[in-house]
Parts: C-alpha cells; sequence; structure tokens
C-alpha cells in the first residue's frame, strides 16, 4: 500500500514536472535586458526565448517577433530547442507508460509486467530530465559568461529568465519522480526474491509418516 502511495506521489510529481517543462520550452523569458549601468532607468523590457523575442514597453504595450531561421541562432539556443522538444517528448512517454504500471492500475498485465513497465516509465522521466537539465545549464551559462564580458557592451548584456528557472525545477521533479518509480520496481523484485512461495513444508512431511508406518508393520 505504501508502494502505490509513493507511485501516485510520483506520478503527481512527473504530471507537474512535464507542465513546467512543456510551459519553459514555450515562454519567452529565457533571458531579459539587465537594468545595468544606463539600463538602470529603461521604458523597454526585452524577453528573448528559444522561438521568440519580445519587448514589453511601459505603455502596456507588448510585440513578440518569431525566430524563423534556425542556422541564424547561436549553437546553444539550437541545442535548447532540440533538448526541451525531447524532453517534452520523453516526460509525456513516460506519463503514458507509467500510467500503464502503476499498482493503483488495472492496466499492463500480471505483477511482473506491470513492474517492468514502472521501470520504464521511471527511466523515460530520468532522460527527460537530463535533456532539460542540458539546455538549462548551457544557456545560464552563456547569459553569465557574456554578462561579466568586459567586451560586451551594457546594453547587449542579459540575466536569466524565469523560463531557466521554471526548467530547473521541473527537472528536479522529474528526476525525483523517476527516481521513485525506479526503486519501487526494484523493492518488488527483492520482496519476491526473499519471500518465496512456502510449499515444500507440506510434501516434506509425507515421506516421514511413511517410514513410520513401514517400521510399525515390521514390529
Amino acid at each position: 500500500m505504501a508502494s502505490a502511495g509513493l507511485q501516485l506521489l510520483a506520478f503527481i510529481l512527473a504530471l507537474s514536472g512535464i507542465c513546467g517543462i512543456i510551459t519553459a520550452t514555450l515562454l519567452p523569458n529565457w533571458k531579459v535586458n539587465a537594468n545595468v549601468g544606463s539600463n538602470i532607468i529603461t521604458a523597454i523590457i526585452q524577453l528573448q526565448g528559444l522561438w521568440m523575442d519580445c519587448t514589453w514597453y511601459s505603455t502596456g504595450m507588448f510585440s513578440c517577433t518569431m525566430k524563423h531561421s534556425i542556422l541564424a541562432l547561436p549553437v546553444y539556443v539550437q541545442t535548447a530547442r532540440t533538448t526541451m522538444v525531447l524532453a517534452c517528448i520523453l516526460s509525456a512517454l513516460g506519463i503514458c507508460i507509467s500510467t500503464v504500471g502503476m499498482k493503483c492500475t488495472q492496466l499492463g498485465g500480471d505483477r511482473e509486467t506491470k513492474s517492468r513497465t514502472t521501470f520504464a516509465g521511471g527511466l523515460c522521466f530520468i532522460l527527460s530530465g537530463v535533456s532539460a537539465l542540458i539546455p538549462t545549464s548551457w544557456y545560464m551559462k552563456e547569459i553569465i559568461s557574456n554578462f561579466w564580458d568586459p567586451t560586451i557592451p551594457e546594453h547587449n548584456k542579459h540575466e536569466p529568465g524565469g523560463a531557466i528557472y521554471l526548467g530547473f525545477i521541473s527537472t528536479v521533479l522529474l528526476f525525483i519522480a523517476g527516481v521513485i518509480f525506479c526503486t519501487s520496481c526494484l523493492k518488488r523484485h527483492q520482496e519476491a526474491r526473499y519471500h518465496p512461495p512456502k510449499q515444500q513444508g507440506s510434501l516434506s512431511t509425507q515421506p516421514v509418516n511413511n517410514a513410520g508406518y513401514n517400521l510399525k508393520d515390521y514390529v
């Protein structure tokens, strides 16, 4: 019963993680213009994401421009696009697989099959977390290195946006969900190994009774 509760908790964490990954992939605020130097007082907030760049004016107007050219983008942006989409696909696949393998569902067949399905779902969540961790870490590294580069003008310096932090949090949730699913599967195998069915006791008593009966006949 405790294992089923942990699996349900892991499923909720995985759902939160996949929602965060999808939201972070679509948000345009992966990096925001930094308020340093002459940019401390500004009426414009510039946001840059994986798919579009947006500008937010003090008047309340908001305009966005799509990034249509893939080859014109930096390498880390191209990598972030690919790996974040891969993370979304893996996490969605993990949701479908783990639903079949969970104890609280009637799908998946026998106990051994459900155990393997649970492990596969947990592995998908872990791989999804790795795929999301790569672009968020690389993007963060590029922003920090450009911020401290003295050769870059102040109006071109940026700070990490909310999408990167959301990606980090979602990665942690997916990692935790994947570990819980995988360890719950291993616990099942250990219980089946150390607690075999007890059927040999009743069979072993029959030869003893037969032996005693034969001795009485000889007397």
